[in-house]
């Protein structure tokens, strides 16, 4: 086959990437929260019912922002309802997800749960703009993060958090474009809802960082019209719109699964031209940045069949994709698209963060472990922060039926602090290896430090409770860096990082 090329020059950069772009996604929905992450009576579980086998592994992951409650749980939810004695807290319908919510499990205790995972973790609020408006925005707002010495703040105080929960990153509703949405709206009534929650947010804190809701798809007949529309009435108010995007093979054709990201770069850069097209219009000099927070491959089509099975039960086992080594692969080339965007794309958040279409699983009761995914979103977090190199390929291409001629290298390289440069790259061929030579100029590593691979014999390949450790990264031979010139062999489906120093 053909080599695969690129060079790398310090000179030519994306930009530096923001550790917000390693976030998750907590949604009251299936066993995300009970028996994943929140179990109390588990042998590990602390005396606030956290997980500790779940939390070690959460911090191995590398998650930064963490969103919550939803999702299309939040358009309808009642913050008062999750907090107080958890012993007195209401039982509701979730129309979302046809199921009851305990309420056991609130905004304390995920402030908590953040509190443990460590300082890297920030909370990242979502309001019901669907049922609910502005008042009760404001009233969540006062709760959460002021000191004290008012009615909700001293309320906080009563319920055993005397320090505020300091969240900076509000999201403004959940997908209101879809009809699926509770309280779902057009573009110009999200719009103005929008507008004037944020503005009433930004006199309680001028310093609140608040996300529009974009297009909950590319394919949504509104797309473009829908961002442009709500950036309209909210440009000078918020300081990102978001995007959300889910994969999955449909029909047997694995090669435009395989080139994913090509759909999901397409969907930014339209993105960022409607952004940049508003701000022309209003002549604003400010920029708006994407937050990209719901992403993953999903096996969507069996959802809805799942759903409407429900009879309101109490944490079903809800969308618990069991992920392959292929889909592992998509999922490293999805986080290749937006660290290749990280000048603008300063959220991302991977739904969800347990058991629900999760990197990890659990057994109530039992153990938790690692799906395929979790190794590239924890090697992407760890060796994916710095200054993203500008990285154009001279590939080898294949033909897919969605998206055309796409490259078999799907690939980026970002420069750390410490002047080290981490390679990451797909090979999208299912049966044949691809040479990569790169030229590395006016950068200083000299050696290879590690190649490491995600890949199998077998693509189908999973972790499961009966075999948690069968896919696990392994080291490539034969991988070199001399005279400024990089050189490997990249595995038929894999997901590469290479390391150099």
């Amino acid at each position: 086959m053909r080599t695969a090329r690129f060079t790398l020059d310090p000179a030519f950069t994306v930009g530096t990437v923001d550790p917000r772009l390693f976030g998750s996604f907590v949604e009251h929905l299936g066993r995300c929260v009970y028996t994943g992450v929140f179990e109390p009576g588990h042998p590990t579980a602390d005396a606030d019912g956290i997980r500790g086998d779940v939390l070690d592994l959460v911090r191995e992951l590398g998650v930064t922002a963490v969103r919550y409650p939803g999702g299309n749980f939040v358009s309808g939810y009642r913050w008062e309802d999750s907090v107080g004695p958890a012993e007195e807290r209401p039982r509701r319908l979730d129309l979302a997800w046809r199921s009851t919510e305990t309420n056991r499990f609130g905004l304390s205790e995920y402030i908590s749960f953040l509190r443990k995972i460590g300082p890297q973790a920030e909370p990242m609020m979502a309001l019901n703009l669907g049922t609910r408006g502005v008042a009760e925005a404001l009233q969540l707002q006062e709760y959460a993060n002021h000191p004290g010495g008012t009615a909700l703040s001293d309320l906080r105080v009563q319920h055993g958090d005397k320090d505020p929960f300091g969240i900076r990153l509000w999201c403004l509703g959940n997908e209101m474009d879809g009809p699926w949405q509770t309280g779902h709206k057009t573009a110009a009534e999200y719009g103005r809802i929008a507008a004037e929650t944020a503005r009433a947010m930004r006199q309680i804190d001028p310093g609140v960082q608040l996300v529009a809701c974009g297009s909950s798809g590319r394919s949504m007949p509104t797309f473009a019209e829908w961002e442009a529309t709500v950036l309209q009435e909210t440009y000078d108010l918020v300081d990102h719109i978001s995007l959300h995007a889910y994969y999955e093979p449909l029909d047997g054709d694995v090669d435009s699964f395989l080139a994913s990201a090509v759909d999901m770069e397409t969907f930014i850069e339209d993105v960022v031209a409607t952004c940049d097209h508003v701000g022309a219009r209003l002549k604003s000099p400010k920029k708006i940045n994407l937050s990209f927070d719901e992403w993953n491959v999903w096996y969507m089509s069996r959802t809805q069949e799942q759903v409407s099975a429900l009879d309101w039960p109490e944490a079903p086992r809800l969308l618990e994709d069991n992920y392959s080594v292929m889909d592992a692969v998509v999922l490293g080339s999805l986080l290749i698209a937006l660290l290749r965007h990280a000048d603008r794309v300063t959220v991302a958040c991977l739904a969800q963060l347990v058991n629900v279409i999760a990197p990890i699983m659990t057994e109530p009761g039992g153990p938790a472990w690692r799906q395929t995914t979790f190794f590239p979103f924890a090697q992407a977090s760890k060796y994916g922060r710095g200054q993203v190199l500008d990285v154009r390929v001279d590939s080898p291409t294949y033909d897919t039926g969605k998206y055309g001629e796409a490259d078999l290298l799907h690939a980026t390289a970002v420069r750390g602090e410490d002047g080290t440069v981490t390679v990451f790259a797909v090979n999208r061929s299912r049966t044949e290896p691809l040479p990569l030579d790169v030229a590395l100029n006016g950068l200083g590593p000299t050696s290879v430090v590690e190649h490491s691979v995600l890949a199998d014999a077998d693509p189908d390949a999973r972790n499961t409770l009966a075999e948690p450790g069968r896919v696990v990264p392994h080291t490539a031979e034969g991988t070199t860096l001399e005279g400024g010139r990089l050189t490997a062999v990249l595995e038929p489906l894999s997901w590469n990082v290479i390391r150099l120093a």
